[in-house]
């Protein structure tokens, strides 16, 4: 009960610092073209857990670096998170009018203005990075984040593994072929927040930097299942989004493979072997341990 009191206060702050860094980077809603922006600030403040930049945020409280070190990290991933739930949401992709309790930006707006707002949040994803100092952070480090958030976006990351998911729709997946299409979809953009707090602190033991991103790889994957089981467990209102959708697309998924009491317990495995990842670390690193937790008991 400490631990989620701690938890929630720890997600208050880092929801309200990204919050601040986020709207300090959109365009002013009145600014031309204004339909436009209007829709970026639509899709980005309209609520959300904020659970990648909180991990960025986690990881450099573990790494003892000061939030000011992420935060242009931290805006970057939720940005790129935006551009992808607005494409994942249109007609052509998963099809979904629903999102965090509101329509979609399509609805609210129009497609081809949903369109043009993921594009646009996807380049000022890296003009965050690439246009701001980051206290103590050098231009190479900061390189390296516009690089490793590239990676995590592109054909190889999360762009990559919604086009595995779409070709897989209505066809026969093995947990493996499963597995490959959630680690580049979810797994690689919250790979992607905790190497914005390792690539802050370049000094950092390679040793320590592995168990990082053996922890991120690792919840990455649990937050999937639980997202599988949500779909079919949550409810509509609660979860802020259509549940039964996966069923609907025909879309192989943890529950449908496994079950739903061992999609739980493979989801549980995960979280275990994140935490035994960060045995090395001490006090610093227990957000990063209440995330974990949370990520398989969360119902939204």
């Amino acid at each position: 009960m400490q631990d989620t009191h701690r938890l929630n206060t720890f997600f208050n702050d880092c929801q309200a610092r990204v919050e601040r860094t986020l709207e300090r980077a959109l365009p002013a809603a009145e600014q031309p073209p204004t339909r436009l922006h209007q829709a970026m600030r639509y899709a980005v403040l309209g609520g959300g857990k904020r659970v990648r930049p909180t991990l960025a945020y986690a990881g450099a409280k573990a790494l003892d670096l000061a939030p000011e070190q992420v935060d242009a990290g931290a805006a970057a991933v939720e940005l790129i998170h935006g551009y992808s739930l607005i494409h994942d949401d249109l007609p052509a992709m998963d099809d979904d009018d629903l999102r965090r309790g509101r329509p979609s930006c399509h609805k609210a707006f129009d497609e081809a203005t949903a369109i043009l707002a993921g594009d646009a949040l996807q380049t000022l994803a890296f003009s965050v990075l690439a246009q701001n100092g980051i206290p103590g952070v050098d231009d190479s480090a900061r390189l390296q984040m516009i690089a490793a958030l590239a990676r995590a976006s592109g054909s190889i990351g999360m762009a990559g593994g919604q086009a595995l998911d779409l070709e897989s729709e209505g066809s026969q997946l093995d947990l493996v072929m499963l597995e490959n299409i959630h680690i580049h979809k979810t797994g690689a953009l919250i790979r992607a927040s905790v190497q914005m707090a390792v690539l802050a602190c370049p000094e950092l033991e390679p040793a320590k930097a592995d168990a990082l991103d053996h922890y991120a790889k690792c919840i990455g994957l649990a937050f999937q299942i639980q997202d599988d089981l949500l779909d079919v467990e949550g409810d509509t209102d609660v979860i802020g989004k259509q549940s039964g959708a996966d069923a609907a697309h025909e879309k192989a998924t943890y529950p449908s493979l496994m079950g739903i009491g061992p999609a739980h317990e493979a989801a549980n495995d995960l979280v275990t072997d994140a935490l035994d990842s960060l045995s090395s670390f001490g006090e610093g690193a227990d957000p990063l341990r209440w995330i974990a937790s949370y990520i398989v008991s969360r119902d939204r």
